[in-house]
């Protein structure tokens, strides 16, 4: 693509594949950010707002964006802390998808039941700087020096398949369902941390006149991952229940009350968090709430 076309336009790097990647390009169809990526190309225009898509491996984009070369990014929070750009990137929103646990992993049939019992031996991880990290804390706790140390070592893939092959006594890898573990005889014996994808900005931006671009993008982002988490629940209820009513509603600032025609009822309308809506309704039926609809939300700004 010619540099030109790139000239003046915010430049918001994606990832191009992997467990990431379908998640984004559904948040940017939410987001009405338009394009149409040519095969094989890495770079594209959007039709709708003075952008350029950049679609980069997950792991590039801390640095690009924290090194100023692109102005937006989305990534997973554990790929900002190994590429050791927390510094340089503002985690602006996390995203709600791409959630799993990074977690130390032993043989479930082996001796090794917790950190203490791994400390001192051979860890094989994607994430060399994470477990390094956190290893020498707990080595320090243990007083473990020198020779004894944790032993860290770096493998590009199939880290599960470490552990088997006699590679390492233990690892340390992402874990979304833990299907994968469990099926090579493995279990966890600690959390490292929980991730997500995250939308990420510059702190020593070299476009500084794309502020008022990111905070828009920012906000149709949010409002979009707002969309996910909600629900709009509307019910026909007596009057005298209402106080009972907005107890289990109660919105996100505050339910809309309407008067229906028939004397001493009531309509309410109250955004409702997606995941604790069965339970919400049945609170409701409970006490004599009628006509209970609920409603996807596409969009929203919150």
């Amino acid at each position: 693509m010619n540099k030109d076309l790139l000239d003046g336009r915010l430049l918001f790097a994606i990832p191009k594949k992997g467990r990431l990647h379908d998640k984004c390009l559904e948040l940017l169809s939410g987001a009405d950010i338009q394009f149409r990526r040519a095969n094989r190309l890495d770079v594209c225009l959007v039709m709708n707002h003075p952008i350029a898509l950049v679609f980069l491996p997950a792991a590039d984009i801390p640095s690009f964006v924290g090194n100023g070369d692109v102005d937006l990014g989305i990534t997973g929070h554990d790929v900002i802390l190994e590429a050791k750009m927390q510094d340089q990137v503002t985690e602006i929103y996390r995203l709600g998808f791409g959630k799993c646990a990074l977690q130390v992993q032993t043989p479930e049939n082996g001796p090794l039941k917790s950190v203490e019992d791994l400390a001192g031996k051979r860890v094989v991880t994607s994430f060399d700087v994470i477990a390094g990290a956190y290893f020498a804390k707990v080595d320090e706790r243990l007083n473990l020096t020198g020779d004894n140390k944790t032993k860290i070592q770096y493998v590009g893939g199939s880290v599960e398949a470490a552990c088997a092959l006699g590679l390492a006594d233990g690892i340390v890898d992402l874990v979304e369902s833990g299907d994968t573990m469990r099926a090579v005889g493995l279990h966890a014996i600690a959390t490292v941390l929980q991730t997500e994808a995250v939308l990420i900005k510059s702190n020593v931006p070299h476009r500084a006149h794309h502020a008022p671009l990111i905070d828009l993008i920012a906000s149709r982002i949010a409002g979009v991952v707002a969309a996910g988490k909600f629900v709009v629940c509307e019910y026909n209820i007596h009057r005298q229940s209402i106080s009972q009513a907005t107890t289990i509603t109660p919105g996100r600032r505050a339910p809309t009350i309407s008067p229906l025609e028939e004397e001493g009822w009531v309509a309410v309308s109250s955004m409702v968090e997606k995941k604790s809506i069965a339970n919400t309704m049945d609170q409701l039926v409970k006490i004599g709430a009628e006509d209970i609809m609920v409603f996807n939300l596409d969009n929203c700004r919150v």
